[in-house]
């Protein structure tokens, strides 16, 4: 199990924000990546969809016998981690509370703010996951959809990237925070404009960091550190790749070997039976 790959998973390309930062600490460990780049972005999708589209996506990794599944996501983090713990009998790690715990323990005037997409700020997770560590912080969250298709773009330093960034943190910095939450893993990728508009006294927190460190710890806490380096890193996206290459060579900084194309529909029959009982569920609660 110790040379088994660390599966990680993303709507798109902000996921790689996450293997970035693990690949840091775990030099040696094999990863298996999957970008559902056909369908990004998950930030706007109901629950009940995103659940079924994590669950396809976790079917999809489970099946290269990975040692521990991180959710390199917001969204599904904060909607369907506890059903996917449910569902797959490996460790799984989400971004969200490692994220709130580091935003709790850093703020200086108890002041955060969170910048994520709709269905992660909808869900108040950062907000409640941040209380549960100091109950007296105060938590101010903007949703940013259009920072995830600016990324996804490469539009990292583009001027249009900077007009959309003061409309979205204005309210923010309105509110004196002195820590901002990056609640996408999307959001890394813009992250100096980021930082020019909010300003230097504001700390600005990757939770794809924050997840790393969780990940160092849990392998070690299971004493499962991979012996040695086994086999490239794989790729995959449910889509064209040719975009998210561009762009992720562009972030990663080199060449990005082992992408390929894959059909995970139906990899999980479950996942669809799932996502099927959730949409009644909503059915009958609008009815």
């Amino acid at each position: 199990m110790k040379d088994w790959p660390i599966g990680i998973f993303d709507s798109g390309v902000g996921g790689l924000t996450v293997y970035r930062a693990v690949k840091k600490l775990l030099p040696n460990e094999k990863i298996i990546y999957l970008g559902d780049t056909a369908r990004i972005p998950y930030g706007t999708r109901s629950p009940s969809t995103v659940k079924r589209y994590a669950h396809q996506d976790a079917a999809f990794l489970i099946k290269y016998s990975v040692k521990m599944l991180v959710i390199a996501c917001n969204t599904i983090s904060s909607v369907a981690i506890e059903s996917l713990k449910l569902a797959f009998s490996v460790p799984i790690l989400g971004v969200i509370e490692p994220g709130a715990k580091r935003a709790a323990s850093i703020t200086r005037n108890g002041r955060v703010g969170v910048i994520a997409t709709e269905a992660t700020v909808e869900s108040d997770a950062y907000k409640i996951a941040i209380k549960a560590c100091q109950p007296e912080i105060d938590v101010f969250s903007q949703a940013c959809p259009l920072f995830v298709p600016l990324a996804e773009e490469g539009w990292s330093s583009h001027h249009v990237t900077k007009l959309v960034a003061q409309e979205y943190l204005k309210p923010l910095i309105d509110q004196k925070i002195d820590t901002l939450v990056l609640g996408c893993t999307h959001y890394p990728i813009l992250r100096n404009i980021i930082q020019e508009i909010v300003g230097k006294n504001v700390t600005l927190l990757d939770s794809g960091e924050c997840v790393a460190a969780e990940v160092v710890d849990l392998l070690q806490q299971q004493k499962a550190f991979a012996s040695s380096k086994n086999g490239d890193d794989l790729f995959y996206v449910t889509d064209s790749g040719k975009r998210f290459r561009r762009t992720a060579e562009l972030f990663l900084g080199e060449e990005l070997k082992n992408l390929t194309a894959v059909d995970i529909w139906q990899t999980d029959t479950t996942a669809n039976v799932l996502g099927s009982l959730d949409m009644l569920t909503e059915l009958s609660d609008i009815h």
